[in-house]
């Protein structure tokens, strides 16, 4: 049930943060789930000191997981064209 889970919130993560983003229209829905799992990973390393993935699924681990798939999307957005947007 956990995988199943992680693919569910990761996607909508991952929607959320293309969404956030303006790059919902280049994305499919592999990757933006892809984008909300590592976006995830990333968040709980910088924000939540690593124990993001031990935590249960609330509202401030949802935002720290959209925070990081924003990051991660912002730095994938940097490197393909040169800028933020």
């Amino acid at each position: 049930m956990g995988i199943i889970m992680w693919l569910v919130v990761g996607g909508v993560i991952g929607w959320l943060a293309s969404i956030i983003m303006r790059t919902d229209g280049q994305q499919g829905i592999i990757l933006n789930i892809v984008v909300g799992i590592i976006g995830s990973f990333i968040g709980g390393l910088l924000l939540s000191r690593g124990d993001i993935n031990n935590a249960p699924l609330t509202v401030m681990t949802f935002l720290v997981s959209l925070a990081g798939a924003i990051i991660l999307l912002a730095i994938v957005n940097l490197v393909r064209r040169g800028s933020i947007r």
